[in-house]
């Protein structure tokens, strides 16, 4: 794939020898500890519950996965060729870029222009570099690449200060920018983040799609990274691009996507110079029912992709060009905390876009892309159901069921990534935990966001928004989310409990023993002493005489009387078995309701 050529930040040798060899005791420990009978009747609903939710995941998953093979294999190649011809012949008028920075790493802003620049000026095209920046020293430093590049004719920067108060009013002020720059027909618009370094012979290679798709409206390209952080977030980042890689190549063979990222996007100049682009830009908001009127902090690819998705314009993925950001969790010394933070502002931007996206109906994206937008709001509860119904089979049924689901897990991820991996041209062992933290933490992080949406945080600029300024209001509304939060999933959870048959109402049996056990003894009750379990599966076959009460048997008794070839009572002596379901939840004992007087003679072949 096109993938092969591209290096990627990844995990020392050491380690994922480390996580080879925790991974192979864990498959020993877990296969000697698989219960004997994983397979066996009693375990049903644990098989179906979970086989069912996987079959449909996973042939949802297995449909993307054939999709993005053929676009990256026979569809995108020839939207190449074409591209490539077209480009030989012509180019844009203008080229217009806006590059957004905050706080960004000295050396690293030098490195960002020195690339774009180089490109700018390789490629030709009048270009205006609109530098959107947050202080002083950035105007230094690209000033200082500008000189070390020669002063290009074809390249102009225009430096632009940002309010401090957010990306999206910086990007529309650039806009209403360009816009007074009164762009020709059939310019573009490269978007793109000041920590993003562009390789080389990226916009020759990206820009004459244009030229060749008259109805198409914007692309994005391929990513990798540069971590600064340990080997786990290094795999986590690579891991999130395989995932993207994946995604976005099945996507664009709908001629849609589902988000233009702010990394790196081509528009059409004259689309996103338009008076209601630009507004969505800088004032996007969402009237909700709980919430109200809030506007939203971050998400402009989000804002961007709704707008062209909206007017019906056509969408790109470009895998074979790859953009290289400088990624750095807000906290390398806190993975968690710090990947949390994370992806609870990115689930938030896709909760917040995607409901009115949904509402616009198949019409204008076409049914898969609509649907996949639907399954965002599903895939969020379904993911859910495995875990859950592990525990409730743990905690309820046999302990023994979490050692299956462990080998599910390992297997079915081991499955996901090697796809991954063949796409992306690279594996690691410690994907197969990622996922599976992505996906179970994700889904977990998704259902709390659904519920609070309007609660943001952009931790590098240090803002947040969306909560209203009244601290009993802010109150009032975090505690119905909370409220919400738990009923849906309580009913969920119900629903699995009914389902798996962990806790039902208690047959007549059941609720006769429970009664018993709780009312207080009048003719001295007592349990089978071991002397009389001794007596039922001794050999001798002698009878035994118990007293007129309700006994309870258990230990080698159960086997003895179940293995024997006759059972003999006098009288009106009833002997009575509970249910399978009711003797697994009396921890598989045998209960025995006389009357008076019971004499059981157990008689061995």
């Amino acid at each position: 794939m096109f993938a092969k050529r591209h290096k990627h930040s990844s995990a020392s040798r050491m380690t994922e020898l480390t996580t080879f060899l925790f991974g192979l005791a864990l498959l020993i420990f877990v296969v000697r500890e698989l219960p004997a009978d994983v397979f066996s009747p009693e375990s049903q609903s644990f098989f179906f519950i979970i086989g069912w939710i996987a079959i449909w995941r996973y042939s949802w998953w297995a449909v993307q996965a054939v999709r993005s093979l053929g676009y990256n294999r026979l569809v995108f190649p020839s939207l190449r060729a074409e591209a490539d011809a077209a480009g030989n012949h012509e180019k844009p008028p203008e080229l217009y870029v806006l590059c957004t920075s905050f706080r960004i790493d000295q050396q690293v802003n030098f490195q960002v222009y020195d690339a774009l620049i180089r490109e700018a000026h390789q490629y030709g095209v009048p270009t205006t570099i609109f530098a959107s920046v947050s202080d002083r020293t950035d105007v230094d430093i690209i000033n200082h690449v500008l000189d070390d590049n020669g002063w290009p004719q074809n390249v102009t920067v225009r430096y632009m200060f940002q309010k401090g108060d957010g990306k999206r009013s910086a990007m529309a002020e650039v806009l209403r920018a360009i816009s007074r720059c009164l762009p020709a027909p059939g310019s573009l618009l490269i978007s793109m983040d000041g920590d993003i370094l562009l390789e080389p012979n990226t916009l020759s290679r990206t820009l004459p799609f244009f030229i060749a798709q008259e109805d198409l409206g914007a692309l994005t390209t391929n990513n990798r990274a540069k971590v600064t952080g340990n080997d786990v977030t290094r795999e986590w980042y690579d891991l999130r691009y395989a995932q993207r890689h994946l995604m976005m190549s099945s996507m664009s063979l709908s001629r849609r996507l589902l988000v233009l990222t702010g990394r790196y996007s081509v528009f059409r100049t004259d689309l996103a110079i338009q008076p209601d682009f630009i507004e969505l830009i800088e004032s996007d908001h969402v009237d909700h029912w709980r919430f109200g009127s809030f506007k939203f902090l971050s998400g402009d690819d989000k804002s961007s992709w709704y707008w062209l998705l909206k007017n019906g314009w056509s969408m790109l993925y470009v895998p074979d060009v790859y953009v290289t950001g400088f990624e750095e969790l807000p906290n390398r010394h806190r993975f968690f905390a710090s990947s949390t933070d994370l992806m609870r502002r990115w689930f938030g931007n896709m909760l917040r876009t995607s409901n009115r996206a949904i509402a616009l109906g198949p019409r204008p994206m076409g049914m898969f892309t609509w649907w996949s937008l639907v399954d965002q709001r599903i895939s969020m509860w379904t993911t859910l159901v495995g875990p859950t119904v592990v525990t409730l089979v743990t905690l309820f049924i046999r302990p023994s069921f979490f050692f299956t689901y462990v080998l599910w897990v390992m297997f079915s991820r081991g499955i996901a990534v090697s796809v991954l991996a063949w796409q992306r041209g690279r594996f690691s062992l410690l994907w197969i935990p990622l996922i599976y933290y992505n996906q179970v933490w994700g889904a977990i992080l998704k259902t709390y966001v659904s519920f609070r949406f309007n609660r943001q945080q952009w931790s590098r600029q240090g803002i947040s928004a969306g909560e209203p300024d009244d601290p009993v209001a802010a109150r009032r509304q975090r505690r119905i989310g909370h409220a919400l939060h738990s009923l849906v999933y309580g009913v969920l959870l119900f629903i699995l409990v009914i389902s798996t048959g962990d806790i039902m109402p208690p047959d007549r049996t059941t609720m006769h023993i429970a009664l018993d056990q709780v009312r207080e003894p009048v003719h001295g009750s007592q349990r089978l002493d071991r002397s009389v379990d001794t007596n039922h599966t001794d050999k001798a076959c002698e009878p035994v005489q118990s007293p007129p009460d309700y006994f309870l048997v258990e230990g080698g008794l159960i086997k003895a009387l179940s293995q024997s070839a006759s059972t003999q009572t006098r009288q009106q002596t009833t002997l009575t078995v509970l249910s399978k379901r009711s003797q697994r939840q009396c921890n598989e004992r045998l209960w025995i309701e006389p009357t008076p007087p019971l004499e059981v003679s157990t008689t061995h072949p």
